[in-house]
């Protein structure tokens, strides 16, 4: 394996208390973004249209033009908040989402049909008129920004021989109902994801392991959806498959260095908890930048170049990388070290000669060390000491 630091000796958990410190306040300045909005009447974070509800439109051109000249056009137009997605399967169409408008739209003689509309159709009955009259206005302010391409033309008609037009092939709504209903099912599979974790590192390593796992990711969490309160940065449904993924990424980290921490323990028995977390983290140093340093150069991109609908996606992802990476070393390890010399069966009396970090020269129990064997090599070191 190629390795960028040999021979590190860095000391992790003599700063932990400084690590902590820095989570904490990340994490409540977070909270406290979220709870000033709300307590002023705002939203704490900025949900999408898939969780608020809104308006999707989908305009057919003749020859589509970017993403950003339509978002262009429709913030000339006075329509801010819009997210364009071009279809992928449809190169000549582009996918406007709008948040919720609750202003209805302009009247129009009741004989002349709206554009885009056939004689005779009617609006769709399974919309609450509210909501449909949101519907309308989205879809009139749409209509109105799209014509600095060209003009409307109705569906199933040609587009003319010159020049650029565009058809309002598709008008649909997101209620607010199943945009809560998609809110809980995020979160609810977020929770069941962290349960998971918390059950296979126990039975892969040992409770403690998980719980200290699962703290990290859970912190991992709270930090990159603070930071989205704070600059209020939309929250999509892509933005929650970023969270999904962090979950996988920040937990893979830790379990490697858990890992290096079981094998070292089996290897230096004598040596304590604290300097072998140390060690092992000095030892798995090369490859988490490595892992943790390609990756932040391709999202790095996805940030960069991959234009407004991916934004949320990747710099969720931004964030997560780094503090997922920070967190395997700086909250992960400590907390896993605390609690497992708080559970430690045996304990030393005092007098027992200590490391310069400040533990016992026995470490924690291993797996395979059994309770009674510990507990006899204490008394043998009593006797002795009494002798």
């Amino acid at each position: 394996m190629v390795e960028l630091f040999k021979n590190t000796n860095i000391d992790w958990l003599g700063n932990r208390r400084i690590f902590i410190v820095i989570s904490i306040l990340l994490m409540l300045a977070g909270m406290v973004s979220a709870v000033a909005r709300y307590a002023t009447g705002r939203a704490p974070f900025n949900l999408g249209v898939d969780f608020k509800g809104g308006t999707v439109i989908t305009a057919k051109f003749k020859q589509r033009p970017s993403a950003e000249a339509v978002r262009d056009a429709l913030y000339k137009s006075g329509v801010t908040e819009a997210v364009i997605q071009p279809a992928t399967d449809k190169l000549d169409e582009h996918l406007i989402k709008l948040p919720r408008l609750d202003a209805a739209p302009p009247a129009q003689p009741a004989a002349s049909p709206q554009p885009g509309q056939a004689q005779g159709q009617t609006p769709n009955q399974s919309t609450p008129p509210e909501q449909q009259a949101g519907v309308d206005a989205g879809r009139a302010s749409v209509a109105q920004a799209l014509t600095t391409f060209g003009p409307e033309v109705p569906n199933n008609q040609p587009f003319p021989a010159e020049g650029n037009a565009f058809q309002i092939v598709g008008t649909d709504a997101v209620g607010a109902v199943a945009g809560a209903a998609l809110r809980n099912q995020a979160v609810a599979v977020t929770l069941l994801a962290l349960v998971g974790i918390l059950v296979f590192i126990a039975l892969r390593f040992e409770w403690t392991y998980g719980a200290a796992a699962v703290i990290a990711v859970f912190h991992d969490l709270l930090v990159t959806i603070g930071i989205f309160s704070i600059f209020q940065w939309e929250i999509s449904l892509t933005v929650i498959a970023a969270l999904l993924t962090l979950v996988g990424f920040s937990v893979n980290d830790t379990i490697v260095n858990f890992d290096r921490v079981r094998e070292n323990l089996r290897l230096r028995r004598r040596d304590s908890l604290y300097d072998i977390t140390n060690d092992s983290i000095n030892q798995t140093l090369s490859r988490t930048i490595i892992t943790s340093g390609l990756v932040l150069l391709s999202v790095l991109a996805l940030v960069l170049f991959g234009g407004e609908v991916l934004f949320g996606f990747s710099v969720a992802l931004l964030i997560g990388i780094i503090f997922g990476t920070y967190s395997s070393i700086a909250i992960a390890s400590p907390i896993m070290v605390w609690w497992q010399q708080r559970l430690e069966p045996a304990r030393l009396q005092p007098g027992t000669p200590r490391t310069a970090g400040g533990q016992t020269q026995r470490g924690a129990m291993q797996r395979g060390t059994s309770e009674p064997k510990v507990r006899a090599a204490a008394r043998g070191s009593q006797g002795a000491a009494r002798s």
